[in-house]
């Protein structure tokens, strides 16, 4: 189904989206980046000076949070009591320079109609420097991060329900991107459009793949270009 719906159509047209929810590290850039090695290293400290361990303990902490909580951080305050304002600032202390300016995302961005969001695990300052990296914050009317889910990652369903009515959502009418099939399904169950960014990364491996992901696409900028160019041949048609 690379870059198609279920039916094989390249460009669907999704006329019934009105609003797009974007998750923001390898979705919004391409994973090649590799931001995520920098925060793994940052966690990977992070544990190992809250524990006391080596790199190999931490490691292996490190992911069995992930694994069992959503994120590290949710895990590591439910079982140690972090603040999450202290591990949020450590392991977003990173370069973002490799995350390129995309003219092509900006351009796909600014000509599909709808309001857009990011929805992110991480934090708004992550995010806003991604997004500036970018070049496309103009187009986002907000950012919905961990502090605003109440700490609460997904795919816990809590955060869907708070941003698709706090922003005043129809879930009917919105579509949701994300690099991890697990957190498409709570969109799924909520009625929205879901889109997988596929990607080779570890990340990419939690969850299943199954009918709760309607397309999916390496080439999110190519991709909504082709849906905004669907959109706009059919309201002119």
């Amino acid at each position: 189904m690379k870059g198609k719906d279920q039916n094989g159509s390249a460009h669907p047209r999704l006329d019934h989206v009105e609003a797009w929810l974007f998750d923001l590290d390898n979705t919004l850039y391409p994973h090649s980046c590799n931001l995520f090695a920098q925060i793994d290293v940052r966690m990977k400290e992070f544990i190992c000076d809250l524990l006391g361990c080596g790199t190999e303990e931490a490691h292996r902490v490190q992911k069995s949070m992930f694994r069992a909580y959503g994120t590290t951080m949710r895990g590591l305050m439910s079982e140690y009591g972090i603040k999450a304002d202290d591990f949020l600032a450590h392991v977003h202390a990173i370069d973002h320079s490799p995350v390129p300016p995309n003219p092509m995302l900006d351009e796909a961005l600014g000509r599909l109609d709808g309001v857009k969001h990011v929805f992110t695990n991480a934090s708004v300052e992550h995010a806003e420097k991604v997004l500036a990296r970018l070049g496309v914050a103009h187009h986002f009317s907000s950012i919905f991060d961990i502090v605003a889910a109440d700490y609460r990652p997904k795919p816990d369903p809590a955060p869907y329900r708070k941003i698709v009515e706090g922003a005043g959502l129809r879930a009917g009418a919105t579509a949701f991107f994300d690099d991890i099939p697990r957190n498409l399904e709570p969109a799924y169950e909520l009625g929205l459009t879901t889109v997988w960014i596929r990607t080779n990364t570890e990340y990419a491996s939690v969850g299943e793949i199954g009918p709760h992901i309607h397309y999916e696409t390496e080439d999110l900028a190519g991709w909504l270009a082709g849906v905004a160019g669907a959109r706009g041949e059919a309201r002119s048609s």
